[in-house]
């Protein structure tokens, strides 16, 4: 089943959350229009008096993918996966400084470098970073427009819960508590990708290895630790990874680089978590913490499966979620396009020119459209994403390919271009 349908009344006030069967049924009866197809929300002609029932917001921040979970109560009624473009940020800001960096070693006028005359403001971000708290942000506001939200919940990586419910608790009582290995589990499972390390195989029960044996003098430092499954964790037992691996020095290799490797995803999050928190703050909503370790105890106590947006649902204290819908609305950050007028090759040489003309015949690169071809070679009809020419002839990028060659006299417009792209 797909999320529940978001309603504002017809002062644009947040209402409760329907089902899709009502929410249809309000359409039919004219009693509501659309008002916004991405996320999809319905205006009532009527002032609501209806009681408001709180909404919790809570939050599962990722490097590359945030989950976001509506939650009311014990139901879970809307969920969102948000995808990052911070690699394509980080590309393109490469890209222009090894374009300006041989404009300046060109036999050209000297181009003073300017590295020192830029200072960094307290709290500053990389742009790649920025984005991802940016973006999040964004959809937590309008998702307060849209729904009575009373409280946020956030989960942030390094928060031990268990050491804030009982401040004295230390030593053997601290390392044997209800969230013990949840944390150090996690984390292995992101840097493995969640398979073995010996055979690469993935979906089975993985056991916490020891590169080097403890019964060897290995310890239980974080870079000794690795994943493998119960075949190869026997197989191996105490010999020496060297030994395991003499026939595969590929594997061997891959390993020993990969342990010592810090879990770039992780330093993202961590570095981004304090001023996703504080941004939450300035909304005026409370805000709830919880660590990765509580996420994960959650989610396995209630059987879940792994996803973003079920681990937003998880975050925080939770005694029991009852999922109310299948289908969460995935989201990719596309950005609004590019500015640079000269397109360059790999080598930044020009080979083609971008015209400053944005809108073609009352259509923009990035709308959402409806197009219904009745004659020609492509009958159909066709949802996505368009890309416009000056020809009118556009590209539409569907969840089932690419359609080239549509005419903008077939194209309605159903979602203006907002820097996003939305699939379900």
């Amino acid at each position: 089943m797909s999320n529940y349908v978001l309603v504002i009344d017809t002062n644009k006030k947040p209402c409760n959350p329907v089902h899709p069967g009502i929410a249809r049924k309000l359409l039919n009866d004219r009693k509501a229009s659309v008002f916004r197809r991405y996320p999809f929300t319905i205006i009532l002609k009527t002032v609501s008096t209806t009681v408001l029932k709180p909404i919790q917001i809570k939050i599962d921040p990722g490097s590359k993918t945030t989950g976001i979970a509506l939650t009311q109560g014990s139901k879970v009624i809307f969920g969102v996966e948000l995808t990052h473009r911070g690699a394509a940020i980080k590309a393109s800001l490469e890209s222009r400084k090894s374009l300006r960096r041989g404009r300046r070693s060109r036999h050209t006028r000297y181009r003073m470098a300017r590295f020192l005359n830029r200072t960094r403001r307290k709290g500053w971000l990389a742009p790649s970073l920025q984005h991802r708290v940016e973006t999040t942000i964004t959809w937590v506001n309008r998702l307060i427009k849209f729904a009575p939200v009373t409280c946020i919940y956030q989960e942030l990586v390094r928060f031990d819960l268990q050491q804030l419910e009982n401040p004295e608790i230390s030593g053997v009582q601290y390392q044997q508590g209800e969230l013990l290995g949840y944390e150090v589990r996690e984390y292995l499972l992101n840097k493995w990708n969640r398979k073995c390390s010996y055979c690469d195989v993935e979906n089975v029960a993985l056991q916490i290895e020891h590169i080097h044996p403890s019964s060897k003098g290995g310890t239980n430092r974080i870079s000794n630790l690795c994943l493998a499954c119960d075949k190869c964790n026997n197989k191996k037992g105490t010999q020496d990874i060297e030994k395991f691996l003499a026939k595969k020095p590929d594997v061997l290799k891959r390993i020993l680089s990969q342990a010592k490797r810090p879990l770039k995803d992780a330093a993202a999050v961590n570095s981004t978590r304090w001023a996703l928190f504080s941004r939450l703050k300035d909304t005026g909503l409370p805000v709830v913490t919880g660590s990765g370790g509580l996420t994960k105890f959650n989610r396995t106590r209630l059987k879940l499966p792994k996803t973003h947006w079920l681990d937003a649902a998880c975050v925080g204290k939770v005694e029991t979620l009852e999922i109310l819908t299948t289908k969460p609305l995935l989201i990719k950050a596309t950005g609004y396009g590019t500015r640079q007028m000269c397109g360059t090759n790999k080598f930044g040489l020009p080979i083609r020119h971008r015209e400053r003309k944005k809108f073609h015949f009352a259509f923009k690169t990035g709308d959402i459209v409806k197009a219904v071809v009745l004659c020609g070679k492509k009958i159909g009809v066709y949802v996505g994403r368009i890309a416009t020419r000056s020809t009118g002839s556009f590209n539409i990028s569907t969840n089932n390919g690419l359609v080239q060659g549509i005419s903008y006299k077939y194209c309605k417009i159903i979602h203006r271009n907002d820097g996003y792209g939305y699939s379900s």
